[in-house]
């Protein structure tokens, strides 16, 4: 299957990346045929025209090792990077090689002429506009150094490097920034569509079934009230996952903790207090943190009551990420968590701090008898 293929399937845009090095490497066999044929209508002007010769025919051999070196992805690095540009400025110095003293001196253009161009576009493809200037900046000073100082035509020379750098890396980082948003835009569809089908399906059997069961069992009393109660708060938790906006942070790997939190434990009885602004966490980081959150919940639910009331609080510092969830239950008797150890129920100790350990994070838990449990969930950042 193809890359476009793929794309296709996934919904992902295709990488824009590979077009750009295919057009630098048309770019530099075009002007190494200009300058093949500029440079051989000169060779009886020059000073050593078979040193002209063999740096043509160096010219050529590089331009052929750049295309296939820079069409593997795997070799498109920094170091394939520097060394182009160090060919490229090579080139530019061969120059005196080459031509004689009065012909340089003169305003004769160097040797490599805009061949150099191709090393300078794959810096600015590679590292934008910073790339560019700088690639610009070095190939500058050896125009410099090749004319023994600067004229007008030297001037000219570097005004041009530095406007191709500019642009070209500029052009480059729009266009990249373009198919990042295009890509979370074609994901957010996708999951737009998939919500909505969910949603029709949830509401059309799940969600009826659930109010009916909520509705009866108020009606009927005793025990199916308290089945009824529980029908209701994973009515409404559904509803919560199928109408939250699958809409998060344009970064890939970063999830909303306020919106992960508010979709798995919705409900009555949980009470979920955070920041106005979003709380970007790493994708692995927030479903661990809300399966340790779940646990602690779960605990509430299974040592209080099932209607005990939960509060979520969450703090986002430029140290760590902090949840606390805190209940108004009769506490943990002192020793229990080491005998319940001990009897190998390892439920808090692997639910809790085994998570939070293996994200570098703690979890610390704080009990009083009559004074119900707080458990404090630590992640660095």
């Amino acid at each position: 299957m193809s890359g476009s293929e793929i794309s296709r399937v996934s919904g992902t845009p295709p990488s824009i990346d590979p077009p750009f090095w295919r057009a630098l490497a048309v770019f530099r066999w075009l002007t190494l045929g200009y300058v093949v044929a500029v440079d051989l209508v000169d060779l009886h002007d020059v000073e050593h025209p078979l040193t002209a010769v063999l740096l043509l025919a160096g010219m050529f051999a590089w331009t052929l090792i750049a295309t296939i070196a820079y069409a593997q992805p795997a070799l498109r690095q920094w170091p394939l990077l520097v060394v182009d540009l160090a060919v490229a400025v090579f080139m530019v110095l061969a120059t005196r090689l080459v031509d004689s003293a009065d012909r340089i001196t003169g305003g004769e253009p160097t040797f490599a002429q805009m061949w150099v161009a191709g090393a300078l576009a794959a810096w600015a493809v590679y590292w934008q506009h910073r790339g560019g200037l700088i690639a610009a900046g070095l190939l500058s000073v050896a125009d410099v150094v090749e004319r023994g100082g600067l004229s007008a035509d030297t001037v000219k020379g570097i005004a041009i490097l530095l406007l191709v750098g500019l642009c070209v890396g500029y052009g480059v980082g729009l266009v990249r920034q373009a198919q990042a948003a295009l890509g979370e835009a074609v994901r957010i569809r996708a999951a737009t569509r998939e919500r909505e089908r969910l949603s029709r399906g949830i509401h059309d059997s799940v969600l009826q079934v659930l109010a009916l069961v909520q509705r009866r069992g108020a009606e009927i009393g005793g025990e199916a009230a308290d089945l009824g109660r529980l029908a209701g708060e994973q009515e409404q938790a559904l509803r919560g996952l199928v109408s939250v906006s699958p809409e998060r942070s344009p970064t890939a790997d970063r999830v909303d903790l306020r919106e992960l939190l508010s979709t798995a434990h919705a409900g009555p009885h949980v009470h979920l207090s955070a920041p106005a602004t979003p709380v970007l966490v790493s994708d692995h980081q927030a479903h661990e943190l809300a399966a340790a959150i779940g646990a602690a919940v779960h605990n509430v639910r299974h040592h209080v009551a099932e209607d005990a009331d939960v509060w979520l609080l969450v703090e986002d510092t430029a140290e760590a990420v902090v949840i606390t969830v805190r209940d108004a239950g009769p506490g943990i008797a002192p020793g229990r968590l080491e005998e319940a150890a001990a009897e190998g129920r390892l439920g808090v100790a692997q639910s809790l701090r085994g998570r939070l350990q293996d994200l570098g994070g703690t979890a610390a838990i704080t009990s009083a008898t009559g004074d119900g449990t707080e458990v404090e969930l630590r992640v660095p950042r």
